[in-house]
């Protein structure tokens, strides 16, 4: 039996994690040979997962338990501030400046992890349904939290957690397939990118195209880029919470009204009420309503003004906020029990191979560069966090597109996963 943690403090458990994510940062910025070679093959997201669950198990030092700052700092405050700041700095028609093969790509990623979601349940339930160590239930909501951050990132993985009630039990064992699996295909396109060139005449792709990129891109950051000042970051901060506080206030006024009408609609047919039978119980939600207003507010403040903060760093501040919150969900995480559903990175991986499949047969048809075939899946599969890393491999002033492209996939994220879910609601069922 574990014995009680070292730090139970919500400050100290906040400054430590904190700490380690400085720690993780510094080190993964630094040109030091061997950070630089570690750093190659492990991606900082991936530490920020498991440095905090170290700390829980096996050392001893922190607990998910003792200090819930999962709930309701990140999750409450930082996600849905996060998911404003994100979204903000949407560029609709930048997007479509790029091309309507780059459109073409995310679309085609997005549709391939919605799609391999049921895909994988159904074959893996087939096949060996001995393997998952799950009931169906809990499955697919396990499977809905993968959907949410292959789909967006870490805020949209948090946001299916709570919309679809998942246990910490369940959730640990996706978080690992999320991370593993992930970060394996993400290796696979950071060697993809060295090879690019022979990948494209596979493709039979014209890579002129990256090369307009990549000028519009450089324009781009040297017409946006300007040190912040003191009113910037207040207006930064005014805009996170105060649309944070709108979507909070916009929540506790839809869900009572959604489950009033549910209980004024249950009957012989329907005894547990209408929007249960008909799948649609996270109406009833305050959090799915949070998550939702809050992606809708940065969508909305996205044809203002206001979307010109990206250029004093509001997705930057945003990302902290999502490493914040993936710190508190990490130190949640309970290591001993990684091994006890190995059948579920069969899921992963089967989900995973649907995802590529669509990818590929996508870029073959209509002649995509690797470049977005690369970039496109990791804005899903990766988000802001680590699709730039991507698009950077190719060359740093395309860090920025993927980035961009990664923010759409912040905004799709949270219906993209419900619908993946509510697919995979009736793959369980039947």
């Amino acid at each position: 039996m574990m014995s009680d943690p070292v730090f139970t403090n919500d400050a100290s458990v906040f400054g430590l994690l904190t700490l380690v994510l400085a720690v993780i940062f510094v080190t993964s910025s630094s040109s030091h040979p061997v950070a630089r070679r570690f750093y190659r093959f492990v991606p900082p997201l991936l530490l920020c997962y498991f440095v905090p669950a170290l700390l829980h198990w096996p050392l001893g030092l922190i607990s998910g338990e003792e200090a819930p700052l999962y709930r309701p700092l990140a999750s409450r405050y930082l996600l849905p501030a996060s998911l404003i700041l994100l979204c903000i700095s949407i560029d609709l028609k930048g997007l479509i400046s790029l091309g309507p093969k780059s459109l073409v790509m995310f679309s085609a990623a997005t549709l391939g992890i919605i799609a391999g979601g049921p895909v994988a349940l159904l074959l893996v339930s087939a096949v060996a349904p001995d393997a998952l160590g799950s009931d169906p239930a809990n499955l697919w909501r396990g499977m809905s939290t993968l959907a949410g951050s292959w789909i967006g990132g870490g805020a949209n993985q948090a946001a299916m957690k709570e919309i679809y009630q998942v246990s910490n039990e369940v959730f640990s064992g996706f978080l690992i397939v999320d991370v593993v699996v992930a970060n394996i295909w993400m290796g696979c396109l950071l060697y993809g990118a060295g090879c690019s060139a022979s990948i494209d005449r596979w493709l039979k792709a014209d890579a002129s195209a990256v090369d307009a990129l990549t000028a519009r891109a450089e324009a781009f950051h040297a017409s946006t880029a300007r040190i912040p000042t003191v009113t910037d970051y207040v207006v930064l901060a005014a805009v996170a919470f105060g649309g944070t506080g709108l979507a909070h206030w916009g929540a506790d006024q839809l869900t009572p009204w959604f489950e009033r009408w549910n209980a004024v609609t249950i009957s012989v047919a329907h005894p547990e009420g209408s929007l249960v039978a008909w799948g649609l119980s996270s109406a009833m939600s305050g959090f799915f309503w949070l998550i939702v207003l809050a992606t809708t507010v940065g969508l909305a403040l996205s044809f203002t003004h206001l979307r010109n903060l990206e250029s004093v760093g509001a997705s930057r501040v945003g990302s902290i906020f999502i490493y914040i919150l993936v710190a508190t969900i990490g130190m949640q995480m309970d290591l001993q029990k990684v091994w006890s559903n190995l059948g579920l990175f069969a899921v992963g991986i089967v989900w995973m191979l649907v995802h590529i499949s669509v990818l590929l047969i996508a870029a073959k048809i209509i002649r995509a560069p690797f470049f977005l075939v690369a970039v496109g899946s990791q804005a899903n599969v990766g988000g802001a966090a680590s699709a730039p890393v991507v698009a950077s491999a190719f060359s740093p002033a395309l860090a920025p597109v993927g980035a961009l492209m990664a923010v759409l996939g912040y905004a799709l994220g949270t219906y993209g996963a419900i619908l993946c879910a509510e697919l995979m609601r009736l793959v369980s069922a039947g």
